[in-house]
């Protein structure tokens, strides 16, 4: 464990703040003032319920599965770990995508495991043949999809989850935060293998990352057997009163998803226009792009220190060398990058 790099973030304050793949959106001041009366009218003392039935069937209804299948949790991280935990033996293979999440590596290490990474093909897209020769050849405990996959913004192809479950006898770990926003959704098959758990948040397109609330779905079995490794009354009333009133208020914050979608595609676009950078494919709330004519680590100083922009430098990476990622904020966040871009780097 001394070997391994904790997973950590220093935010330095901006005007805007693009680095860590948020809702430019805040939760909408009828709806906190809605939670708020909830939680006010609830027993402080008591603890919450450990798991609310109510909110698992609206879950179970939003997502088209069972309630017995649904897991919540204190952040879709949470479920990671204990979905892990509950799989993983020592020296069990985890075999993911590389680059992607950095939490899988670490909890893989902490757990005993070996975590095999299998490189992403040409422009970051899924090398799905290779995921599945690993697997196959490493007897992978567990498969981990990212998809959208962070920080390129990734998809995986229609079809690939299917491949996977009938080419591999692991389990599948679909991890589909970013989903909302673009790419295949694996929650359809779960009517069909229980070798598959799909996880959601509330963190992106709802707008709750403050408040930090995440599900799983899995076969009930196996959703009984991930429910062993968490931690008991792990969400809190407030963040319980916040899922239950996004849930019924799905349609207005589906709207705002619509407009994050609109506005990353044409910054997308603008993007394409400025010289010097190469700009991936993206499904998700942010955009990779690589620097040709100026250093990644200049470019982020510069867009933070002249213009208040802070992005998030991913670099460090061998496979992200002179890369920056950038969340889409508002209209006006998003001109307001393409502005200092086109100073930095110049216009074509």
């Amino acid at each position: 464990m001394r070997a391994q790099a904790a997973y950590t973030l220093a935010a330095p304050p901006a005007r805007r703040k693009l680095n860590q793949n948020e809702s430019p959106f805040d939760f909408p001041p009828e709806l906190k003032r809605e939670v708020l009366e909830r939680v006010a009218a609830q027993p402080w003392q008591r603890y919450p319920e450990f798991a609310p039935p109510e909110l698992l069937a609206r879950l179970a209804e939003h997502y088209g599965w069972v309630p017995d299948g649904v897991l919540v949790g204190n952040g879709s991280n949470e479920l990671i770990q204990s979905t892990l935990s509950v799989t993983l033996g020592a020296v069990d293979r985890v075999v993911a995508p590389s680059p992607t999440f950095s939490l899988y590596r670490l909890l893989t290490a902490v757990l005993g495991g070996r975590y095999v990474p299998v490189p992403l093909g040409d422009g970051f897209v899924f090398d799905v043949d290779s995921l599945i020769d690993a697997a196959q050849r490493e007897s992978a405990r567990v498969i981990v999809l990212n998809s959208p996959n962070n920080p390129t913004g990734s998809a995986l192809p229609d079809g690939a989850v299917e491949r996977i479950l009938s080419q591999t006898g692991a389990m599948v770990i679909c991890d589909e935060a970013y989903q909302d926003f673009g790419g295949p959704s694996a929650i359809r098959l779960l009517a069909h293998s229980s070798r598959l758990v799909v996880l959601r948040t509330f963190s992106k397109a709802l707008g709750l990352a403050g408040l930090r609330f995440g599900l799983a779905l899995a076969h009930p079995a196996v959703a009984r057997e991930i429910a062993k490794g968490k931690l008991p009354y792990n969400v809190n009333l407030m963040t319980l009163a916040a899922a239950r009133t996004a849930l019924e208020h799905a349609p207005t914050l589906a709207a705002r998803t619509r407009e994050i979608v609109e506005v990353r595609d044409r910054f997308v676009g603008q993007l394409r226009d400025i010289p010097g950078l190469t700009i991936y494919p993206t499904a998700a709330n942010f955009v990779l792009v690589r620097s040709s004519s100026l250093p990644a680590k200049e470019l982020f100083r510069r867009l933070l220190d002249e213009y208040g922009i802070l992005v998030r430098d991913v670099s460090d990476s061998a496979q992200l060398s002179e890369c920056l990622r950038i969340s889409i904020g508002t209209s006006e966040d998003m001109d307001a990058v393409i502005e200092a871009l086109e100073q930095i780097l110049g216009k074509t």
